[in-house]
């Protein structure tokens, strides 16, 4: 099967991020969103991304009208009967997305790829809430998924071999570099960050050192591009919460146990730049 439609399901960063790329590869996109008004809010902001590309010389204004012709956004779900694979990206909540693919098999066509771009959570048990167990699998984006190279292609137990090179080879069209991993909690990237910002998290907690030692210390000494704490306030505190809970809950490993910190935050609706605070401060 040639995907030429792709359905992406989710109004936040990585939903509009995935659209993006989509789109910019040739892919007819149906971007779909609850409410219409949060979905053309998100093509809104794909007009502001790819104007300030046009602005630096990274895209042609031919171009840009030509990407921003290949995406619709609709709020019913219904709208997605065409597509030749739909991406979710919603919520990082199970019950939320097993609910979704069962709306997904019985809305998308017999031979339509259903693939969940979840961070952490068990693909198989997305899989079998389907008719068609074999046609799915994740496809997992990282953000900002314009700028970041990789993919992660996540082989569930039912997966046929079919979907994973049909799922590698649409990563490919979108210029991405797609690495095969199976389904198990937090993938290859997410099972290896973690413990680092958990830890992060705990040292700032234990007053090992400050905030900005911290980060300036993983800048400067292993020459990363970010810090822990600046890191976290990226992703989001609340979906670190829920991919440190979904790797301990797994794994039973101390590591991957969310620092107490860290819930706190959460709690009290510090969510890093989604919320304007974080472990940093974004309302200037």
């Amino acid at each position: 099967m040639a995907v030429k439609r792709v359905g992406i399901v989710g109004s936040g960063i990585m939903g509009s991020g995935i659209a993006e790329v989509a789109a910019k590869a040739g892919f007819d996109v149906v971007l779909r969103s609850r409410a219409q008004a949060s979905a053309d809010a998100m093509v809104a902001g794909l007009e502001k991304s790819l104007a300030r590309q046009v602005d630096k010389g990274k895209l042609s204004d031919d171009d840009r009208t030509a990407v921003l012709g290949r995406v619709r956004a609709v709020s019913d779900l219904g709208e997605l009967a065409s597509c030749d694979l739909v991406v979710e990206s919603i919520v990082e909540d199970l019950a939320a997305k097993k609910h979704l693919f069962s709306e997904l098999d019985r809305i998308c066509g017999a031979s339509a790829l259903l693939t969940t771009n979840t961070s952490t959570l068990p693909v198989v048990e997305m899989a079998m809430e389907t008719g068609r167990p074999e046609k799915v699998c994740g496809i997992h984006f990282f953000n900002p998924a314009p700028m970041m190279p990789l993919v992660e292609v996540v082989r569930a137990i039912t997966t046929s071999d079919a979907t994973v090179e049909e799922a590698r080879g649409f990563a490919e069209a979108c210029g991405k570099s797609p690495v095969l991993v199976k389904d198990q909690a937090g993938f290859i990237v997410n099972a290896l960050l973690f413990p680092y910002l958990n830890n992060a998290v705990k040292l700032l907690d234990s007053g090992v050192a400050s905030r900005d030692d911290i980060d300036a210390a993983m800048k400067g000494g292993c020459n990363f591009p970010m810090g822990p704490l600046e890191l976290l306030d990226l992703v989001g505190l609340d979906t670190s919460l829920a991919i440190l809970e979904a790797l301990y809950a797994e794994f039973k490993d101390p590591n991957y146990a969310p620092a107490p910190l860290l819930r706190r935050m959460v709690s009290a609706e510090r969510l890093g730049r989604k919320s304007r605070l974080g472990f940093y401060d974004y309302h200037r």
